[in-house]
């Protein structure tokens, strides 16, 4: 299949916007250029209530959000880790998403803001992350929250995060009820074939990913640690059953489909779809493509699934 018309007509709009890649300019100068993103996002629908607050993590304070759907107790959780390299982004991006996967879904999602690198590389964003779900289980029923349904969901290095997290969940023994990884960032070698054939003209490049990884991960031996890169887990038996989404023209698509087989061939629960004509990023781009709608839908209804609802 080829591209969507509309995200042709994205991607050129990017590369016509002269913006410089990510190894041509200083870290604040390209989160200063993602500040109108929020924009491609989409109109936030309404939502019974969302409450901005900070919890305490393992070395900062950290902001969340908590989206919930009604007022009900006992919801399932769904707790969220944004993309952007692990550098960029913020929750903003992400409003439209999370209000139309919380209301849609009838579960209360938890977004957190963790720590950016290179400021802050690997452990420190994982760690964030992963405190904050030790957080929404400790404090599940003053959150209204069942404690037997919470789990996580990432887009891009956030589903790096939740895959990450999903791991150390199972050897710490915490029972996760899913795990959602939406286009992951899973090996940082990038040797696929969707590197090379989706490495640029897309957005989201193969040189732009290698450097993201570089970022994050500033030691050698990091590389080796499953938490950093799931693919590195000897065997990923007892995580939590999973759903992997990918996109044709993204030089992550062999990441995530990779990892869906590694998954399934130690038998945990998976469910996987590939997006046809669709680039990185169209989870977050309401106002671009109707996938990002029609994707929220079918994560909603494919946890709702997964936790027999």
């Amino acid at each position: 299949m080829t591209l969507k018309p509309e995200m042709q007509a994205y991607v050129d709009a990017m590369a016509a916007s002269g913006l410089p890649a990510q190894w041509e300019a200083p870290v604040s100068v390209l989160r200063a250029n993602t500040e109108g993103r929020p924009a491609l996002s989409g109109t936030p629908e309404n939502i019974f209530n969302v409450e901005h607050r900070f919890i305490p993590g393992p070395t900062a304070d950290l902001p969340v959000r908590i989206y919930r759907p009604h007022n009900k107790s006992a919801l399932p959780a769904l707790v969220f880790f944004h993309g952007g390299g692990w550098v960029l982004s913020n929750l903003g991006v992400y409003e439209q998403a999370l209000r139309s996967l919380a209301n849609r879904g009838q579960f209360i999602v938890i977004a957190v803001n963790y720590q950016k690198a290179p400021e802050h590389p690997f452990p420190i964003p994982f760690d964030d992350c992963y405190a904050t779900v030790e957080w929404v289980v400790k404090n599940a029923e003053k959150l209204g929250i069942e404690p037997s349904m919470i789990g996580v969901a990432g887009d891009s290095a956030g589903g790096n995060l939740a895959a990450g997290v999903a791991i150390k969940a199972r050897d710490c023994n915490l029972d996760l009820a899913f795990q959602t990884l939406i286009y992951p960032c899973i090996e940082p070698a990038m040797k696929g074939e969707s590197a090379k054939v989706n490495g640029t003209g897309f957005g989201l490049t193969t040189r732009g990913m290698k450097w993201f990884w570089e970022q994050y991960l500033q030691r050698a031996h990091d590389a080796k640690n499953p938490y950093a890169v799931p693919s590195a887990a000897k065997t990923l038996t007892g995580v939590a059953p999973a759903i992997v989404i990918t996109a044709e023209f993204d030089p992550l698509l062999d990441d995530g489909y990779g990892y869906a087989d590694m998954l399934k061939g130690d038998g945990v629960t998976t469910v996987y779809r590939e997006y046809e004509g669709q680039i990185h990023g169209f989870f977050s781009l309401a106002a671009v493509t109707d996938d990002a709608i029609a994707l929220q839908n079918f994560l909603a209804d494919e946890i709702n699934a997964l936790l027999d609802r």
